[in-house]
C-alpha cells in the first residue's frame, strides 16, 4: 500500500495537470459511472491529501474520495489519451493530459460533511502544514501498545506505513517493542520532526530515502541497494543482512499485521520480549 508521501505527490500531480481546468470524467469500467457523470465538464477546484486518502474537489459539496488500498494504481499521461481499458475505474482528461485510476479500494463521490468525517477519524499527517504531533502524543503517551504498532495506526498518525515506521525508529535508536507510554516526549517530538522531514523528501524525490549522507554507499564504499522500493534504507527489507552502522544482523518479525525490521544493536531491547 502506498505510504502518505505518495498520496501527497499524487495530489500535486493532479493539481499540476488539471487544477482550474474543465475536465472530462468517465468510468470505462462502469463502477463509478454515476459519480463520473456528475463531475464531467466541471472544473477541478482543489486537490488534497490526508494520510493515505486523496480528495479531488469540484466546487461546493462535491469531492471524489480515492483510497488506493493494496492494489490501486494511478497513471498519468499526455493527450490525446489512448482508448481506455475496461479496468479503468476513473479517467480524468483535459486537452493536454489524462489520468487513469485502476483497482482502488475506494472511489466515491462525497459531500463536504462526509469528507470532514474522514478527516476527523484520521490522526495528524506529518505532511499537512496545519497538523502537529501533539494530538498523536496524547494517545501514544497513554498506550500500552508498542510504538511500532502505534505508528501504523492511521487514527493516531496518518500516512506512515511500514517503511517509514521501521526507518524512523532505527534513526532514533528506539526499540520497536517499547510501549507508547514508555516513550519520552522528547523522543516523540524527534520522531515527528523526522517524519515531517523524511516524508517531505519522499514527496520531492518520489521515493523513500532514509539514510543519512554519511551512510550512503559512496560515503561508506558499499554497493548501492538494489530493490524495487528504490531508495537507500537502514533496515527495511534488509533482514539477515548486516547493519550499516554496527554490523549486527537485521531482524524481522510480524507486528501489527506487517513485517517489522530492526537492528538489535542500534535499537536495544527495552520493551516487550520478542517471540
Amino acid at each position: 500500500m502506498p505510504e502518505g508521501h505518495t498520496i501527497h505527490r499524487l495530489a500535486a500531480d493532479y493539481g499540476e495537470r488539471f487544477l482550474g481546468r474543465t475536465i472530462r470524467a468517465t468510468s470505462p469500467q462502469g463502477k463509478f459511472a454515476d459519480g463520473a457523470a456528475l463531475v464531467d465538464n466541471q472544473v477541478l477546484a482543489d486537490t488534497e491529501a490526508h494520510g493515505k486518502h486523496l480528495f479531488l474537489g469540484f466546487g461546493p459539496d462535491r469531492w471524489i474520495h480515492i483510497h488506493l488500498g493494496l492494489f490501486g494504481k494511478l497513471g498519468f499521461g499526455g493527450a490525446p489519451a489512448p482508448p481506455p481499458t475496461d479496468t479503468v475505474r476513473l479517467r480524468i482528461a483535459s486537452p493536454s493530459a489524462h489520468a487513469d485510476l485502476r483497482g482502488p479500494t475506494t472511489c466515491a463521490l462525497i459531500t463536504d460533511s462526509e469528507k470532514q468525517a474522514i478527516h476527523d477519524r484520521l490522526g495528524p499527517d506529518p505532511l499537512r502544514p496545519q497538523d502537529d504531533g501533539a494530538r498523536a502524543w496524547q494517545r501514544i503517551s497513554r498506550s500500552r501498545t508498542t510504538i511500532a504498532a502505534l505508528l501504523l495506526d492511521q487514527k493516531i498518525i496518518a500516512g506512515v506505513g511500514n517503511v517509514y515506521r521501521a526507518e524512523v525508529l532505527f534513526r532514533h535508536g528506539i526499540d520497536p517493542y517499547l510501549p507508547g507510554r514508555d516513550l519520552t516526549r522528547a523522543q516523540w517530538d524527534a520522531i515527528w520532526a523526522d517524519l515531517v522531514f523524511l516524508m517531505a523528501e519522499g514527496v520531492r524525490h518520489n521515493r523513500i530515502d532514509t539514510v543519512r549522507p554519511e551512510h550512503l554507499p559512496e560515503a561508506m564504499g558499499r554497493p548501492p541497494r538494489v530493490d524495487d522500493h528504490g531508495g537507500e534504507v537502514y533496515v527495511y527489507r534488509r533482514a539477515h543482512l548486516g547493519c550499516h552502522i554496527c554490523g549486527s544482523e537485521i531482524r524481522t518479525a510480524g507486528l501489527a499485521a506487517r513485517n517489522l525490521f530492526w537492528c538489535p544493536g542500534c535499537q536495544p531491547a527495552t520493551g516487550a520480549p520478542r517471540s
